[in-house]
């Protein structure tokens, strides 16, 4: 490889010197991922060369602090544009293929007798350098995925149990779709921290866009208004199909005792409106 090279260079003098040719290098290494650069450029501003460049700085001048730091910003940003992990890694493996290339042409440019043990510690702690950059972005990498993982199933089960406030002391809580045990456990949870943080004392449960719920589940809809009751909210169910009232009646379970039951949600609106206004 011709490199530009004079007398006293550093490792880092002659990378700062021959950039474009490290580049070009680097790109020939990387077979797989160099006719993805500009289109990566694009996806989520990041450019490969010029960060690649600045991680082999920071190793030859055994910046750990920056390097972890910077690591760890790579590891969001390559999360968060869907970037691939074997794809980082097959170009990680890439800079250091290339970084070590430049450092037998340093050695032999230097024309001087190699010391051994200089070599082998300057391996180890470069070799240490990579695999501290690559553990840190993978950590930083998987914590942002479980993250939006958490976050978008916090918006799932919020959206799963939308308790919707008509005043100070009524919510509806409008059910749709299929009603399983994980759905029913998500039910309970939040519409009893909602009983708890908004002293709410009447929740009418709209089951009228409901598919289907199974026969076993009943006693856990049971548990919900038990749980209501015990918060000291009143539970009114709407809108039950035929289907759902054969399953409560199968069940053997007295809801009667616990609930109201109205055959429409606007009717179960319009009683307590009439309720107010003769209070």
């Amino acid at each position: 490889m011709n490199l530009h090279y004079e007398k006293g260079f550093t490792i880092k003098d002659l990378l700062v010197k021959n950039r474009s040719k490290f580049e070009e290098l680097l790109q020939f290494e990387a077979t797989n991922v160099r006719d993805k650069i500009e289109e990566i450029k694009k996806i989520g501003s990041i450019n490969l060369l010029d960060n690649a460049y600045k991680l082999v700085l920071f190793i030859v001048e055994e910046k750990e602090h920056e390097l972890i730091t910077f690591a760890k910003q790579e590891g969001v940003a390559w999360a968060k544009y869907q970037l691939t992990l074997a794809f980082k890694l097959e170009w990680v493996q890439a800079i250091r293929r290339t970084l070590w290339d430049f450092l037998y042409n340093y050695d032999v440019l230097q024309e001087s007798d190699p010391d051994r043990i200089y070599f082998y510690t300057m391996e180890k702690r470069i070799n240490e350098l990579f695999d501290q950059f690559l553990s840190h972005f993978f950590i930083s990498y998987s914590r942002f995925k479980d993250e939006l993982l958490t976050k978008q199933r916090e918006l799932v089960n919020n959206l799963s149990v939308p308790i919707i406030p008509i005043n100070q002391e009524v919510c509806i809580l409008p059910l749709i779709g299929m009603i399983d045990q994980q759905r029913l456990e998500t039910i309970q949870d939040k519409v009893l921290l909602e009983i708890e943080t908004n002293q709410i004392q009447t929740l009418i449960i709209d089951l009228s866009g409901v598919a289907q719920i199974e026969e076993e589940l009943t006693i856990d809809l049971s548990k919900i208004i038990d749980g209501n009751l015990m918060m000291g909210c009143k539970t009114i169910l709407t809108g039950l199909r035929s289907e759902m009232v054969k399953s409560l009646i199968n069940s053997n379970m007295n809801l009667r005792d616990k609930t109201e039951f109205k055959g429409t949600l606007q009717s179960a609106l319009d009683d307590i409106v009439s309720l107010k206004k003769s209070s």
